[in-house]
């Protein structure tokens, strides 16, 4: 009950401010008051915060206000999302957070190539690693392949000090990140080190071809068109690919994105997916889908009152 409530009732607090309710905890039960509208979604999200507490996971902080805004906005995830579980990381279970990213994992079960396309922080790279170090574990394929483009912001690679791996380290060390917060660090260190592993720029992949791998292209929306047809052409025999993005990031100056030309030209190939996430599928900070919401539907500029 300690992780359902948090602590000093904090959990409790909260939920009473979001849902204009009351809610007590007596004789080891919690009991719930509030209009009966607001009653339905209190009771669903209070489920959910018992179901996850029964498997030692508290809920509070930023993924309480995910969890409530879900519910609030009657969007709350099905069970169907926390029976999914995609790898176990050191003793914490990665599970689809929304309905955008249940379909996507699905796509990339399904499909040998999967471009995921959303804005930041709706979990597109991070689930697509998950996915890639289960399949590794369960030795569906024998290594791991990561990529970005690099694309320079106003200093040349040829200035920056260092050897050609120290200088496009900073550009790929996010994809470090993402692998480091699944894997223990030694044995990802190792799995790198011994090339079952791969984190390169894109540009190093080129007359290369992977077999028995899972390759993911992060960052695809700055690609060119020939950039994004080079990757899409390294597929082998029993590997598959997810390419990430955000088509509305774009970083590259040289007009259309390979991601764009990607999806006019083969959205109707089979065993090809294209799944789009949304700002409701961000679960970063809640602020972070307000900021989102608020570049999706900006506000009509006001007239000059004088």
């Amino acid at each position: 009950m300690l992780l359902v409530t948090g602590e000093a009732d904090g959990n409790l607090r909260r939920l009473e401010e979001l849902f204009g309710a009351a809610i007590t905890l007596e004789d080891g039960q919690l009991r719930l008051r509030a209009a009966e509208a607001d009653l339905e979604r209190l009771e669903r999200l209070v489920g959910e915060m018992l179901r996850r507490a029964a498997r030692g996971e508290a809920v509070e902080g930023p993924e309480l206000e995910r969890l409530a805004q879900a519910a609030r906005s009657d969007a709350m995830a099905p069970r169907r999302l926390h029976d999914d579980v995609v790898l176990t990381c050191r003793g914490k279970a990665i599970r689809p957070k929304t309905d955008g990213q249940k379909r996507f994992i699905d796509a990339i079960r399904a499909h040998s190539i999967t471009f995921g396309l959303g804005p930041a922080g709706t979990g597109k790279t991070f689930l697509a690693c998950a996915l890639a170090v289960a399949a590794l574990e369960r030795r569906e394929v024998g290594r791991i392949v990561l990529t970005r483009p690099i694309v320079e912001a106003g200093e040349s690679l040829g200035f920056l000090p260092g050897t050609m791996m120290e200088k496009v380290d900073p550009y790929i060390r996010p994809l470090y990140d993402a692998l480091f917060d699944l894997m223990d660090a030694d044995r990802a260190t190792r799995l790198i080190e011994d090339g079952t592993i791969e984190i390169t720029p894109l540009a190093f992949m080129r007359g290369r071809t992977f077999n028995d791998s899972f390759v993911i292209l992060d960052e695809a929306q700055n690609t060119t068109g020939e950039q994004m047809k080079m990757f899409l052409t390294r597929l082998g025999f029993g590997s598959k690919m997810v390419v990430t993005g955000d088509e509305s990031q774009s970083d590259s100056p040289k007009g259309p994105t390979g991601l764009i030309g990607a999806r006019r030209h083969l959205q109707a190939i089979d065993d090809i997916a294209f799944c789009t996430l949304k700002g409701s599928d961000v679960v970063r900070n809640s602020l972070v889908a307000r900021i989102v919401a608020a570049y999706e539907n900006p506000p009509e500029p006001k007239e000059d009152a004088r």
